[in-house]
């Protein structure tokens, strides 16, 4: 459901660039390899690769990457954690790290991002099974549609600040030369026309009140979607949001916006972990009554 985007030595240059004369070598070139997640947003650095007038080589994967197995959650329980886990054993971390070498984390734009990132979804969640127990909002609103509206309008709002937050975390922080050229830019723009693509079709298909929570409201929907983009894969509105940051943060070069990405996109992973039994389980309690009448 949502959408959204330090100053160390990058401060005094403000949108200045990384990766000319003093930075590794490794970093000044990158080939994108994409995770097999879309959503991480994160690259893996060629090691050792020379300068190349600013456009992006090399062929070599960085070495030595933990291979290792993460132990799964027991059969019939989700585990939050043990999933969070998962997807960031999938995030090369020699690319983490020195993508975290050109990023001031301590920057108070980085983290009022990282903070609203995480907020976000918190806040609907809480609000949502609140509402589901109490029906307060639909008590003080007068109907059930009336309160899930107000609460898709202050989710809205959330995610302008998001993205507000996002984009001037990025602007307050270095671009990577390696990042910084044509191809990347059409590339970023791209993946976010795509993005972009998954949000609006998810919309159309779920209405207001299927996107924003009406299920934790009593306004159920007659059957399960399946259309496009529900066709393609899970949760196509968080992921296409993730795509579009990921998008955004390639268009402007930016190593600080992909590892916010790498941030929304975990926040949604443990989102959807808590959504998807949670809103199962609603729909079976409606057949239930269904078949009890």
């Amino acid at each position: 459901m949502g959408r959204g985007p330090g100053k160390g030595a990058g401060r005094g240059a403000g949108r200045g660039r990384v990766g000319k004369a003093g930075s590794p070598p490794s970093l000044q070139c990158w080939q994108p390899r994409f995770l097999p997640a879309l959503s991480s947003g994160l690259f893996y650095p060629r090691s050792h690769a020379r300068p190349h007038a600013g456009c992006l080589v090399g062929q070599s994967p960085v070495p030595g990457r933990h291979k290792g197995p993460i132990p799964s959650a027991p059969r019939g329980r989700t585990d939050p954690i043990r999933a969070a886990a998962r997807l960031l054993h999938r995030v090369d971390v020699t690319a983490m790290a020195r993508l975290f070498g050109y990023v001031d984390v301590t920057d108070s734009g980085f983290m009022a991002a990282v903070l609203s990132i995480a907020f976000n979804p918190l806040f609907w969640n809480v609000v949502a099974r609140w509402e589901h127990k109490t029906r307060a909002l639909s008590q003080v609103f007068g109907s059930p549609r009336a309160a899930c509206y107000c609460l898709g309008a202050v989710i809205l709002m959330l995610n302008c600040v998001r993205s507000h937050c996002f984009t001037e975390a990025m602007k307050s922080q270095p671009k990577l030369e390696g990042l910084d050229c044509h191809w990347v830019y059409y590339m970023g723009l791209a993946i976010l026309a795509v993005g972009t693509l998954f949000v609006i079709s998810s919309f159309l298909a779920l209405g207001f009140t299927g996107t924003f929570l009406g299920d934790y409201f009593g306004i159920l929907m007659e059957a399960k979607v399946t259309s496009f983009p529900f066709s393609v894969l899970d949760n196509p509105m968080y992921w296409g949001s993730t795509a579009i940051y990921l998008g955004w943060s390639l268009m402007h070069a930016s190593p600080a916006g992909l590892l916010l990405t790498a941030v929304v996109a975990i926040s949604y992973t443990i989102a959807v972990l808590y959504e998807g039994p949670f809103t199962e389980e609603i729909y079976r309690q409606k057949q239930k009554g269904a078949k009890n009448k």
